[in-house]
């Protein structure tokens, strides 16, 4: 890759000209906004857990195969509350929003902690693809109803024992009496409800809106757990459209096709100081600077 200082200004000049900015959000932005699944944050918060079933940390664990739901829900009540109800919005959230609130942009993510909700973030220009811990669903999908479960997961945690909530608190579907599953894409069974159905038509509408216009591709800590969803799509944008430039900021998979490669700008620096180094002022100087770049 060439120097930072250059890549800094080619996706300086990349943002400021475009049209439109497309953001696509993976774990890695979580994770270096502080919403970490591993490390102190995982081991002083799950301690009894971790002595119990052995776990390593917050990804794995989600998979465990309880063998009751009351040590299912005791799980997942603390899993949900510490990342979605206990955090505020994060600050690297907050500087994104402001490097791209005067832009027509739109943001598509695989992560579920509302951070881009709760940063400020356009709701009808966010469409969280993989769900939300803030609600709960019929594990067998038999309706397409979400429901908010702040309350019920606080009395969980607050009545969980031993790693186990009382029987009465485990959660049955209201329509087939069904177990109740979290709002994620894990299986067969996600819910898209109305709302999700919603938000996949604007997005649809603002890529067609896009068309060939001038488009900057911001992809923040996107691997290669789910890349169908907006890794390949975001790397085939750019293939796509001559005058798209695609912004990658992640430290394990920075590169993409050959293909691409003029049009891509890559960083495996610390996310929050790209973030910040990307909001700084223009200044006349600077911007001659940036001219200079085409």
């Amino acid at each position: 890759m060439e120097n930072y200082t250059h890549r800094i200004k080619q996706a300086h000049l990349a943002i400021h000209e475009a049209d439109f900015v497309v953001i696509g959000a993976g774990a890695g932005l979580s994770d270096a906004a502080g919403i970490k699944y591993v490390g102190p944050r995982f081991t002083e918060n799950f301690q009894p857990f971790i002595e119990k079933y052995h776990f390593t940390d917050l990804y794995t664990s989600s998979f465990y195969p309880f063998k009751t739901e009351e040590e299912r829900w005791a799980y997942w009540a603390k899993h949900i509350s510490l990342n979605r109800y206990k955090i505020g919005a994060t600050q690297l959230y907050k500087d994104l929003l402001k490097l791209v609130q005067h832009k027509e942009y739109f943001v598509i993510t695989t992560n579920v902690e509302s951070q881009f909700q709760k940063a400020g973030f356009d709701p009808k220009r966010t469409f969280c693809v993989q769900g939300d811990y803030g609600y709960m669903q019929c594990a067998n999908a038999c309706h397409s109803r979400l429901y908010y479960n702040e309350e019920l997961v606080s009395e969980m945690i607050e009545k969980t024992t031993d790693c186990k909530i009382p029987a009465e608190l485990v959660p049955h579907c209201p329509v087939c009496g069904g177990s109740m599953d979290v709002n994620l894409r894990k299986d067969g069974y996600f819910v898209q409800d109305e709302n999700w159905e919603l938000s996949n038509k604007r997005y649809s509408a603002f890529l067609r809106k896009v068309g060939h216009g001038k488009i900057t591709l911001l992809e923040l800590g996107v691997g290669f757990n789910t890349p169908g969803v907006i890794r390949y799509p975001f790397e085939n944008l750019t293939y796509r459209n001559e005058i798209a430039t695609l912004i990658r900021l992640n430290k394990n998979h920075p590169f993409g096709p050959t293909e691409n490669e003029k049009r891509t700008i890559s960083f495996t620096e610390e996310m929050d100081t790209v973030i910040n180094k990307l909001n700084e002022k223009y200044d006349a100087r600077y911007m001659e600077s940036l001219a200079r770049l085409h």
